[in-house]
């Protein structure tokens, strides 16, 4: 092997956060349409959903130590050039096993790119009507903007009642897969200017 040869440059990572418990979801799905939008931008993705969710322990400041679980999930943002986080909008806001997942990046504070620092982060919100897509969405933002991050200029709000996504990755709406394509995108856009 001739080490004189450039090794092929990892693609950078952009990092999926959303998602329910207790199987795949809406949002799960509109937030893989979106992380596939940044693949074919020539990105790698990473996907917490629900089910990995749900494998976080309620998040606790004071452990002094983390389960596997949290580690992968810590290493995955740290490694990350771009967040895209999606939520149910549970009464009025974003849901529970999201907020958790979001807390225990406390675990980056004393990082060199604390948080979610300069990093592009997608927004979606998905919900059993448009009241609770348009505060979740503004809850998004606050808690980014808490994180240091920079939401992208577009967030897609997803009425469930009239949006029905299928096993195959689409919607009955295109102008929804559009939108969802348009955070991708986005991310992608935005992120080489913070790639690790």
């Amino acid at each position: 092997m001739n080490d004189s040869l450039p090794t092929p440059r990892t693609a950078p990572l952009i990092v999926g956060i959303g998602g329910t418990i207790g199987g795949v979801s809406s949002t799960e799905r509109a937030l893989r349409i979106a992380l596939d939008a940044v693949e074919r931008e020539g990105f790698a993705t990473r996907m917490f959903g629900g089910a990995d969710m749900a494998r976080l322990p309620l998040y606790d400041p004071r452990a002094a130590t983390r389960t596997d679980d949290e580690r992968a999930f810590v290493e995955a943002v740290r490694a990350a050039s771009g967040i895209i986080i999606a939520s149910p909008g549970y009464h009025g806001s974003i849901s529970g096993v999201v907020k958790n997942a979001l807390d225990l990046l406390e675990e980056t504070a004393q990082d060199d790119r604390a948080y979610l620092a300069d990093m592009p982060v997608g927004l979606i919100a998905t919900a059993y009507g448009w009241q609770a897509t348009g505060s979740t969405i503004a809850a998004l933002r606050s808690i980014v903007h808490a994180l240091r991050g920079w939401p992208t200029p577009f967030a897609a709000a997803i009425n469930t009642q009239i949006t029905k996504f299928d096993a195959e990755g689409g919607a009955n709406d295109p102008a929804v897969i559009d939108q969802l394509c348009l955070i991708g995108k986005q991310v992608a856009r935005f992120a080489p200017l913070t790639a690790k």
